[in-house]
């Protein structure tokens, strides 16, 4: 530990459960943590938790959503994050045993890998280092000495193509095309609020005017039903969304090779979507053609050399 700092755990902390976890770390960015003058002399608690409620630790990730919010309240420079890995990856290493460390990330970048099912960091816990403007230092426990992933607000992005693959499995399909004419507004409101009511999230949309393409990580049954009173509905199932997290202004050089490769496996694509944030294309494909997909694709971007093709697009 650094001199000064003070070790706490969740017990020390006092942070206090409330039914939904996940409201409860939200509002823990913002509202529960008061820090004490004295901490850095170790005089003092660190934080205090709601007035009542059992004591309770995050769960899993609750490393990353502790120490981020903590670094904002301090105010500190930088932020470690201690893992079993060395850094964010350019691909899970159960899907690619070539996979390699990413120096660098942006805070846009590395949202993106863990909403999309990368394990190194948990999604909520870049909020609060963002919005405090402090680097973030993913470092391995087991090799100290590895750089490690560094993530920041900004980075050169004049050769960057890819940052890494993500693939998450085993996810559900919606088509949803409108029963009623073109020109009709209020359907995707109507989509959407049903989705509120049952309290479902959406991973990938892709929209018409009259038709949708929707992709969960649910069970979703139960809302085909709800649905077919606005619309005609299919319901696929066992598909899997393989994300690039990257320079989007290489799109096109991204996609051309994407669709070469998937062309040369024989592997058809089903949905494509680009996210809001601009650093995230994502690709829909049946589930036992994915892990295939995603090594032929990192072979092609990080174990072969794209300087070339960088310098000419």
């Amino acid at each position: 530990m650094m001199k000064g700092s003070v070790e706490m755990d969740g017990l020390k902390v006092g942070l206090k459960k409330k039914s939904d976890l996940s409201s409860y770390v939200m509002s823990a960015f913002y509202c529960v943590f008061q820090i004490d003058v004295d901490v850095c002399s170790g005089g003092g608690d660190l934080l205090q938790g709601w007035k009542s409620g059992a004591v309770t630790t995050l769960g899993s990730g609750g490393s990353d959503l502790t120490a981020t919010p903590i670094g904002k309240a301090l105010k500190l420079h930088e932020i470690q994050v201690w893992k079993d890995v060395d850094g964010v990856l350019t691909c899970d290493h159960n899907i690619c045993q070539h996979e390699e460390p990413v120096p660098h990330l942006t805070f846009d970048e590395a949202a993106e890998l863990a909403n999309f099912g990368a394990k190194v960091l948990h999604p909520l816990s870049m909020q609060p280092a963002r919005d405090g403007d402090i680097h973030v230092k993913v470092k391995n426990s087991y090799k100290p000495h590895s750089p490690g992933t560094l993530i920041t607000w900004s980075r050169d992005m004049s050769k960057a193509v890819l940052t890494s693959i993500v693939l998450k499995q085993n996810v559900t399909m919606l088509d949803i095309v409108s029963t009623r004419m073109l020109g009709q507004f209020g359907f995707l409101t109507k989509v959407f609020s049903i989705f509120e009511d049952m309290g479902i999230s959406v991973d990938v949309v892709a929209t018409s005017e009259v038709s949708i393409s929707h992709f969960f990580g649910h069970e979703l049954d139960h809302v085909v039903q709800e649905l077919e009173g606005i619309a005609v509905v299919n319901l696929l199932q066992h598909r899997s969304i393989i994300s690039f997290i990257g320079n989007v202004e290489r799109s096109s050089l991204i996609l051309e090779k994407t669709f070469h490769v998937l062309h040369t496996k024989g592997v058809n694509v089903q949905m494509i979507s680009q996210g809001a944030s601009k650093v995230n294309i994502s690709l829909i494909v049946n589930d036992g053609e994915s892990g295939q997909c995603v090594r032929a694709l990192h072979s092609v971007f990080f174990e072969s050399d794209m300087s070339e093709l960088v310098d000419r697009s």
